[in-house]
């Protein structure tokens, strides 16, 4: 036991100091061949030995022609050596030089003896579905954990420092806010009643949108069913939910359901963070509504807001989605897969519950409170319908308008996209050189210099931080861009779009990317809010534009919180 113990503090040591570099080493790789120096061969490969680095900090390999022989345990790569902490067959520290790595081949040298492993890139690569990743099941490790808490440390920094009141940051409210998303995200992850619970949630919430098919079935036959077309997919099966939940949405506000499981979930934040009552009851409705549907919650509360109560509204429609877009990423991720809509109904409606607390830590660390706030609250009745018909019939018209608002957002921003790419591959790439460059140093993720690239590469260190394996972190950092300055539909139909084609080679990078897409941080959103919140509160529209671009800083920072602390927990 003293040995094992000595053994796991002195590799907790070098984990620490280099879990960076070890990322370009975590594949499942194959057996080729075990030599000699002299190039002699030692030992049979059989096709059933494997070499598996592909877990954080966890490695395991089998060769047959060794009596079976079955290997475990921890590693880490450091001075351009792997180190293994043996727990199986037996407890031992060996060191294995790295002599080749590339896309394909890796050589670890021991001795006299030389390891050769080999893997096709895309062979380590997930697709889209089915995914079937139990968190549950899985150990939370010391590199997730440290680098997690780098990336919160980080996050918390990037705010402290853009903001305009340092000194007044009322650091208990932050750690209140921080614990709650952190509590929330072991119960539905490791906590085996409360991930019981809300998987029957989930289950719930897909039986019920999956009634929009009978309604689409009727007016669209087999447009719906006939076609693998991801056009006819997405407007016959995705864009109808839309509608369908915003029908819903104001049945149960007509009839007052809505508004106390907002108000339920509005008395938690006030007790536990201390909020003024218009900021509870805002950041408890951005869970369930829009981020102009919210306001109107707290419709007579905005003339008399203060700025910090202004700007924690404007950051809890940034940070969450409306029921209705929650509705269609569901089905637009899962496809016609019953257990995949369930797989990513539970992590969306996890990221929007975990949204509303984290937009108000980085609210308040943006632009902290200072004056006295009306701790009164009280839900604004909402001119919804006279009876439940018409409140059926309004919500309808709205999801209508609201998935054509959808459908043409998405055709605009995808064009501009196509042509940003045409500019920078067609033109700049070719002339320049830079489309083989991008293609070689991306090892084929990307094949030209594109927009896509450019985003991935810039943000690629941030959505490392966050959790996401280092050879998928280029492709968040890009879905991460193209929601911020596109909108978050597109980027959630980018990552459909890269599910599909099996481009991630971890499924804990898919369900991350989740997380940090679940959010209306995107430019055309601080119009959209002056625009909305100002209409409720017209001598506040001044205020409305000085504080957009701040909101929007904070729903994203409030995304990535959301996202760094289920990335530690997975």
């Amino acid at each position: 036991m003293a040995v094992r113990l000595l053994l796991s503090f002195i590799f907790s040591i070098l984990l620490v100091s280099n879990s960076f570099g070890q990322e370009a080493l975590k594949y499942r790789w194959a057996f080729q061949s075990i030599e000699n120096i002299q190039g002699e061969s030692l030992l049979n490969i059989d096709s059933a030995d494997y070499f598996d680095l592909s877990n954080d900090s966890v490695f395991a390999y089998s060769l047959v022609a060794k009596d079976s022989l079955i290997a475990q345990g921890s590693w880490v790569f450091r001075n351009d050596s792997l180190i293994f902490n043996y727990t199986a067959p037996a407890d031992t520290l060996r060191g294995y030089a790295v002599t080749v790595l590339n896309d394909s081949t890796l050589v670890i040298n021991e001795g006299n003896v030389n390891y050769t492993f080999h893997r096709d890139p895309l062979s380590s690569s997930v697709a889209a579905l089915p995914l079937n990743y139990d968190f549950s099941k899985g150990d939370i490790t010391l590199a997730a954990v440290l680098r997690g808490m780098l990336g919160l440390l980080i996050l918390i920094a990037i705010g402290f420092l853009l903001s305009s009141k340092r000194r007044k940051i009322n650091w208990p409210l932050i750690v209140k806010g921080l614990i709650i998303q952190i509590i929330f995200a072991l119960g539905i992850l490791k906590v085996s009643f409360v991930r019981a619970s809300f998987d029957w949630l989930s289950s719930k919430f897909v039986i019920l949108l999956n009634f929009t098919r009978d309604g689409s079935e009727f007016l669209f036959g087999s447009l719906i069913s006939d076609t693998s077309s991801l056009g006819y997919i997405f407007a016959f099966q995705v864009l109808p939910t839309v509608i369908f939940f915003s029908a819903l949405t104001s049945l149960l506000f007509y009839w007052g359901i809505l508004q106390k499981i907002v108000f339920a979930f509005a008395w938690v934040m006030k007790r536990t963070m201390k909020l003024s009552g218009a900021e509870s009851l805002s950041a408890a409705g951005n869970i369930f509504l829009g981020q102009t549907e919210s306001p109107l919650l707290v419709k007579p509360y905005i003339k008399k807001m203060t700025k910090s109560e202004l700007l924690c509204l404007m950051s809890g429609g940034m940070a969450t989605i409306a029921g209705g877009v929650l509705a269609a990423y569901i089905g637009f991720l899962g496809g016609e897969d019953i257990e995949q809509q369930i797989f990513f109904a539970k992590h969306l409606l996890a990221a929007s519950v975990m949204s509303a607390p984290a937009a108000v830590v980085a609210a308040k660390l943006l632009l902290p409170e200072t004056e006295k706030v009306n701790e009164s609250m009280h839900i604004e009745k909402a001119n919804i319908g006279s009876n439940a018909l018409e409140a059926i019939t309004n919500g309808t018209t709205e999801g209508l308008k609201l998935a054509v608002n959808v459908g043409a957002m998405l055709l605009v921003f995808i064009a501009f996209m196509a042509f940003a790419n045409y500019l920078l591959t067609s033109i700049i790439g070719d002339i320049f050189g830079l489309n083989a460059w991008a293609a070689q140093i991306s090892a084929g993720q990307y094949d030209s210099f594109s927009f896509q690239f450019i985003l991935g590469y810039g943000l690629q260190p941030i959505t490392w931080l966050m959790g996401v394996d280092w050879q998928d972190s280029a492709l968040v950092g890009q879905l991460l861009g193209e929601k911020t300055i596109l909108n978050e539909f597109v980027a959630y139909v980018s990552l459909g779009d890269l599910m599909s084609a099996g481009k991630f080679a971890s499924e804990k990078s898919i369900i991350i990317a989740t997380y940090i897409l679940c959010g209306f941080s995107n430019f055309a959103s601080i119009g959209i809010q002056i625009g909305g919140i100002g209409a409720l509160a017209p001598s506040r529209k001044g205020d409305l534009s000085k504080l957009g671009f701040r909101a929007l800083i904070a729903g994203t920072l409030a995304s990535l919180f959301t996202a760094v602390i289920v990335g530690m927990l997975i």
